[in-house]
């Protein structure tokens, strides 16, 4: 059920009403900072560089787009060596630094033009090293969060960069630099790394892991790093080596591997990081204090960032967003789940409702130091991100069991499953085998009756319902597709082909129970009716005045 404005309402108000002081605390704190809004959610903290990983996504898809083997290459190093998020330039000091250096240290230098750059040490350094990484300095402004924009980019910004040659002044001793501005740039956040140190950050952490969720593709795939496998085999098209839900990119062609890599990278890679992101702030929570957990409220901000990316602005309105809030908008104009209700068929989906009303109070819970009030948000945050996933499995299992769909719908069907397959093999293996054996690279036939089936047998135990997901609606017929209207919530089981089998003869009791006791209701109705017309009512109240409770 959708969130309230009331019950965020109420939400800050008890945070306020906990302690004047503290509140006056983060009053302050908040007018000190002003962060732009990320799609109208309020971040805590200056997460700009990070809402900017969806610029790297766009230059993947515009390179895939051109659909040749250059192109392809082009995308796949934007891919591992990104371009638009956490830039450092890595410059050589041929005398070798004077002093230790340590992480976040401050560092000046100038640009081409004689500007001033500024930026902080990446990472430690020792005196006597002769290169030493540069981060550049973010803004709080997302329109110019950053103007050094380099890794493997294809058009690349080098306004703000450090020029080839000069001086750098490192916590206020000068230095003097050279290094290769084109070559050298490089980026510390990228869409493949989300991946390949899966296994450190939600698998093996100190605190926290194994992330549930990812353990669920960790056991599902057979792999750590189950996302970055599959983008690389569509890249190299090749087969996956997956332990479950193998994909053989060997059949198709650069379309349908260009559908496999851009949607794998926003669904399964930067998906994943989300995840990652809000679980990490819960690690980090600490209970019943409220001037603690300024490390909580950024890493759920960046949790929000990179569910939205940079593109959808500060009111998320637009319509060329490139990561999961607007696949979110595009999937419920598919299934009339738009708008508050999730009844209408364009404007924001009902689950971005959902979910930015959940990221507002789990943002104010951590401030809070409320950590486990705000574990049971995550979870209704993880629950609903699945069913844009969903919906694009059947979107695209009827498209290519009814609508002759060719391989560019097989593989997007196929990419959508493998992003929610595993949770549903957490809840039957015989329905997530129903759904690949139908969905996968190279699949014979699709039934898409069953991969529906499928799916809501299994939708209690996602923590979803029928109406999250709704039906495939048909513009043409101005009504749902045949087969494929909104499912009830009715009393089902899975069998082990996958099928539902619902208890008609519990039905008809019920009904006939029902029938009768409308039957009766209604008798006593005009029986009452009735004595109320003579003066002689059933019900006769007191004679003495009720008091007023108000």
């Amino acid at each position: 059920m959708k969130l309230s404005l009331t019950l965020l309402a109420a939400s800050v108000a008890a945070a306020h009403a906990d302690s004047e002081s503290s509140a006056s605390r983060w009053a302050s704190l908040r007018r000190r900072l002003s962060f732009d809004k990320v799609a109208g959610y309020e971040p805590g903290s200056q997460v700009t560089d990070h809402c900017a990983i969806d610029l790297d996504q766009k230059a993947i898809e515009d390179q895939l787009l051109l659909k040749t083997p250059e192109a392809f290459a082009n995308a796949k190093k934007i891919y591992n060596n990104g371009g638009n998020s956490k830039s450092y330039a890595i410059v050589t000091v041929e005398a070798g630094l004077s002093d230790n250096v340590s992480k976040g240290d401050q560092i000046l230098g100038k640009n081409a033009e004689g500007g001033e750059v500024s930026g902080k040490a990446y990472a430690a350094a020792s005196a006597g090293d002769k290169t030493i990484m540069v981060q550049y300095t973010t803004s709080d402004k997302q329109a110019s969060y950053v103007e050094c924009q380099v890794g493997s980019l294809m058009e690349p910004n080098m306004k703000g960069c450090l020029a080839a040659t000069g001086t750098i002044t490192i916590d206020g001793k000068a230095q003097t630099y050279e290094y290769d501005p084109a070559t050298q740039n490089n980026n510390g956040r990228t869409i493949a790394k989300f991946s390949t140190g899966a296994k450190e950050l939600m698998l093996d952490c100190a605190k926290g892991c194994p992330y549930n969720d990812y353990k669920a593709f960790y056991d599902y795939y057979g792999m750590d790093d189950y996302a970055n496998e599959w983008v690389e085999a569509a890249f190299e098209g090749r087969k996956t080596q997956f332990t479950r839900g193998d994909a053989d990119f060997t059949k198709f062609g650069m379309d349908g591997r260009e559908q496999a890599i851009k949607k794998g990278t926003a669904y399964m890679n930067i998906f994943m990081y989300v995840i990652r992101e809000f679980e990490d702030a819960l690690d980090d929570c600490e209970s019943q204090c409220i001037n603690c957990n300024e490390g909580s409220v950024h890493a759920w901000d960046e949790g929000v960032c990179f569910y939205t990316g940079s593109i959808e602005g500060e009111d998320g309105l637009t319509d060329d967003g490139k990561l999961l809030h607007q696949l979110g908008d595009k999937r419920c104009g598919n299934f009339k789940t738009c708008g508050e209700e999730g009844t209408n068929l364009d404007g924001t989906a009902k689950v971005n409702h959902q979910l930015f009303d959940l990221f507002a109070v789990g943002n104010d819970q951590l401030k809070r130091g409320e950590c486990e009030s705000a574990r049971k948000t995550t979870q209704k945050v993880k629950e609903l991100m699945y069913i844009p996933m969903i919906q694009g499995t059947l979107r695209y299992a009827y498209k290519v069991s009814k609508l002759q769909g060719g391989e560019v719908e097989k593989a997007e069907g196929a990419t959508f499953a493998a992003a929610v397959l595993p949770m549903v093999h957490a809840a039957s293996s015989s329905a997530a085998s129903t759904i690949h054996d139908n969905m996968k690279v190279g699949a014979t036939s699709t039934d898409f009756k069953a991969v529906k089936s499928a799916f809501e047998s299994v939708y209690s135990k996602m923590g979803i319902t029928c109406s999250d997901v709704g039906g495939l609606w048909n513009d043409a017929a101005d009504g749902y597709y045949e087969g494929m209207e909104p499912c009830m919530q009715t009393i089902s089981t899975m069998n082990a082909a996958g099928e539902t089998k619902t208890n008609n003869t519990l039905a008809i009791a019920l009904g006939c129970t029902f029938g009768a006791l409308f039957a009766i209701a209604a008798a006593m109705v005009l029986y009452m009716r009735s004595r109320e017309k003579q003066g002689a009512p059933v019900f006769k109240g007191p004679d003495t005045e009720v008091k007023d409770m108000n």
